[in-house]
């Protein structure tokens, strides 16, 4: 009996092996031309469409977005460092510090406010010849004047930022 057990092993383990090597199913083949042939081409607007992470994506938006800001800001180089938002740009250079290992685009964003903040700071420097340090505790205090204005009385503020 026990050379037979041996026997019946080797045999399994040959149709085993040899199952693996054999396809499950047939392979069905068309000899349909129209089957056969590649898939139309698509031109670069549509492939862009279909993507996964296309126009149809907050993955294409948001960047965009991000890349106008940075060019608003670049923008903004041409104006008066009087007429521009210390808060404004200090959350531009917050968001890009923030968020600079995900793109470059936070990195020049941060770029951006880094330049924009100091201008505002050098300007109001300038104005009360009061140091760097003095400045920005005064521009502190002036956006944290502003808020809780806004939070008293938002319908007030809401028409002093109009006017």
């Amino acid at each position: 009996m026990y050379p037979r057990a041996g026997l019946r092993l080797l045999q399994t383990s040959r149709v085993v092996r040899t199952s693996f090597r054999r396809p499950i199913g047939r392979r069905r083949q068309t000899t349909d031309a129209a089957a056969a042939a590649p898939p139309p081409a698509q031109n670069v607007f549509r492939k862009l469409w279909n993507s996964p992470v296309g126009m149809k994506t907050v993955h294409f938006w948001a960047p965009v977005m991000k890349w106008g800001l940075v060019l608003a800001g670049i923008s903004d180089f041409a104006r008066p460092a009087e007429s521009l938002s210390l808060t404004q740009n200090m959350a531009l250079t917050a968001t890009g510090a923030i968020w600079t290992s995900l793109a470059a685009v936070n990195f020049f964003l941060g770029c951006v406010g880094v330049t924009q903040v100091t201008r505002i700071l050098l300007h109001q420097q300038s104005v009360k010849n009061a140091t760097p340090g003095q400045a920005a505790e005064s521009a502190a205090k002036d956006a944290k004047d502003t808020a809780k204005g806004i939070t008293q009385d938002p319908e007030r503020a809401a028409k002093k930022a109009v006017d």
